[in-house]
């Protein structure tokens, strides 16, 4: 019996929740895509719907490559533990977008959830790489977790982002341009 066997459902599921919030993604900015634009609003997309996405795909790509037949968990380990580092390193950009833009001023829980919580999730998948070799089932029971952690960021941020969006920019607008 393969360490793997038995997560197949487990990423079943949480990878085709992420393909299709990743959809849901999609769908939402098309239905918002014709009301009008701040200047500026590209970096705050860039800092805050973004990184939605990002997440999503990730939880995506976890899902597709602990899902593969795999011989052993070195190679594999080796992939999430890139994913992680590399998601670090996408952290650090979300967080120098997030003090660039101008359009919106972050509060903690953004700072929260844009940065600390998904730079924690990250560095869980590349310290896990780590401890694959020596510990394999609780290095995946870890990379299950930050899967799932990375999963609720990214829907946290996009109804965040989705609510300000509709409630708070569409009060923004000019009475006239409401009126149309």
């Amino acid at each position: 019996m393969s360490l793997l066997d038995g997560w197949e459902n487990f990423y079943v599921i949480v990878g085709s929740s992420a393909g299709a919030l990743i959809g849901l993604q999609f769908v939402v900015i098309t239905l918002i895509s014709g009301r009008p634009v701040e200047r500026g609003e590209a970096q705050a997309s860039d800092a805050f719907s973004t990184p939605s996405v990002v997440h999503f795909a990730v939880v995506l790509l976890l899902s597709a490559v602990v899902s593969a037949p795999w011989d052993g968990i070195g190679t594999i380990a080796v992939l999430w533990g890139l994913v992680g580092l590399g998601g670090v390193i996408y952290t650090l950009v979300v967080a120098r977008r997030m003090r660039r833009q101008t359009v919106y001023r972050p509060v903690f829980e953004d700072w929260l959830f844009h940065v600390l919580i998904p730079c924690a999730a990250y560095a869980m998948l590349a310290g896990s790489a780590f401890a694959a070799r020596s510990f394999a089932r609780t290095a995946l029971f870890i990379v299950g977790a930050a899967a799932l952690l990375l999963l609720f960021i990214g829907i946290h941020n996009a109804w965040d982002t989705v609510t300000h969006l509709v409630f708070v920019q569409r009060h923004r607008q000019p009475e006239d341009e409401l009126k149309r």
